[in-house]
C-alpha cells in the first residue's frame, strides 16, 4: 500500500512538473510571437510616416502650384455640472455651464510676383454658475450673457515682390470684439516692406501706419495717429509620435511717433482722489492657438494670448456697474487668456 501512496504522488509530481514545463515553453513563445508582432507593427509605422511626409511633400507642392495655402482649427470646450438636492455638496441645488469656441483660419495667396495674406481670430468663452434655484430662474442671467473671454482680429495684407522673400505692403487690420464691437477696437491701415524668410512666416514692417483707437470708456474720446507698424503671423505643422501638432500665431505691435492728444482719464470720476491715468496709444497683441491630433482631425488643444494697450483701462465687472457706473478697476495693464477643449482641423 505504501508503493502504491508513494507511486501516485510521484507520478503526479512528474505530471505538474511536465504541465508546468509546457505552460512556460507556451508563455515563452507567446511573448516572442507578441514582440515580433512589435516590431513589425514598429516598422510599418515607420513606413507610414514615411508616406505621410511624401503625401505633405505633394500637397504642399500643389499648393505651390495653385498659390493658395489655406487652412482652419476650431476648438470647442463644454462642460457641465448640476447637482438636484444632492444634500452632502456645499450647494445642494446648483449648477454650473461652460462653453470655449476658438477659429483661426488663414487664405495665403502667393505667386512670383504678387502675395496675398488674409487671416481671421475668432475666440469666444461663456460661463454660467448658479448657486441656487433662485439664481438659475433670474431673467437675462443665462450662459450667452455671461461672457469670459471676446476677441476678434482680420486682417489683409497685400504686396509685389521685389525678390523671393521679400516685398512692398499695404495692410488694413481691424481688431475688436464681437458683443462689444468698436467698444473698444482698434483699425489699422499702413504701406510698408514685408518680409517671406519661409512659407510658414510673414513679418511686415510698416513705417508708415495710421492708427484709429475706438474708446469704450466713459470720459476718454477715440483718436487716431501715425506710427509704426510690426506684425507676425506664423502656422505651422509638426509631427509628434506620428501625429500632427499644429501652431497658429499672431504678433502685433503699434509704437506711435507721437502722444498726440494727451487724455486724463479718471478710475472713479466722482472721487479724484481716486487716481488717474493718461491714455495713450501704444500696444502689442500676442495670440496663440495649439492643437495635438488625436484621431482624424479630431484633437485636444490650448489658446493662450496677451494684450496691452495704453487706451484701454479696465472696466469692472456688471455686479460694481450699479454702484458706480463710470469707475474703472485700473488703469491700463497686461490683459491675457486661456482656454482648453477638443480641437478640429483641416
Amino acid at each position: 500500500m505504501y508503493k502504491v501512496i508513494c507511486l501516485f504522488f510521484l507520478t503526479a509530481f512528474i505530471s505538474t512538473a511536465s504541465f508546468a514545463q509546457n505552460n512556460l515553453r507556451n508563455l515563452e513563445e507567446l511573448r516572442t510571437m507578441q514582440q515580433d508582432k512589435i516590431s513589425k507593427m514598429a516598422d510599418l509605422q515607420a513606413q507610414i510616416n514615411a508616406l505621410q511626409g511624401e503625401v505633405d511633400a505633394f500637397q504642399s507642392d500643389i499648393d505651390d502650384l495653385s498659390g493658395w495655402r489655406k487652412g482652419l482649427n476650431g476648438l470647442l470646450g463644454f462642460n457641465f455640472n448640476r447637482s438636484f438636492g444632492w444634500v452632502a455638496n456645499p450647494n445642494p441645488r446648483s449648477s454650473a455651464t461652460a462653453l470655449n469656441i476658438g477659429l483661426t483660419a488663414y487664405a495665403n495667396y502667393d505667386k512670383d510676383k504678387f502675395f496675398w495674406h488674409n487671416k481671421g481670430v475668432i475666440t469666444e468663452s461663456w460661463q454660467d454658475i448658479d448657486l441656487s434655484e433662485a439664481e438659475a430662474e433670474i431673467d437675462g442671467d443665462g450662459l450667452f450673457q455671461n461672457g469670459l473671454v471676446d476677441i476678434l482680429n482680420i486682417s489683409s495684407l497685400a504686396g509685389y515682390k521685389l525678390a523671393d522673400n521679400f516685398g512692398l505692403s499695404g495692410q488694413a487690420e481691424f481688431n475688436s470684439s464681437i458683443n462689444n464691437f468698436i467698444s473698444p477696437g482698434t483699425f489699422d491701415i499702413g504701406i510698408g516692406a514685408t518680409w517671406l524668410p519661409f512659407d510658414n512666416l510673414t513679418v511686415l514692417i510698416h513705417p508708415l501706419n495710421y492708427h484709429f483707437a475706438f474708446s469704450g470708456l466713459d470720459g476718454l474720446s477715440s483718436q487716431g495717429a501715425l506710427g509704426a507698424k510690426v506684425r507676425a503671423d506664423y502656422y505651422n505643422d509638426f509631427r509628434v509620435y506620428g501625429k500632427k501638432l499644429t501652431w497658429n500665431s499672431t504678433l502685433t505691435l503699434f509704437v506711435p511717433y507721437s502722444t498726440g492728444e494727451v487724455q486724463q482719464v479718471l478710475l472713479d470720476p466722482s472721487d479724484i482722489t481716486a487716481g488717474s491715468f493718461e491714455a495713450g496709444l501704444f500696444e502689442y497683441t500676442w495670440l496663440n492657438t495649439l492643437a495635438f491630433e488625436v484621431w482624424k482631425g479630431i484633437g485636444v488643444g490650448v489658446g493662450f494670448g496677451l494684450r496691452k494697450s495704453d487706451f484701454e483701462g479696465e472696466k469692472r465687472s456688471a455686479s460694481d456697474l450699479i454702484t458706480c457706473p463710470d469707475c474703472l478697476e485700473s488703469s491700463p495693464r497686461t490683459q491675457s487668456y486661456l482656454n482648453f477643449g477638443l480641437t478640429y482641423g483641416f
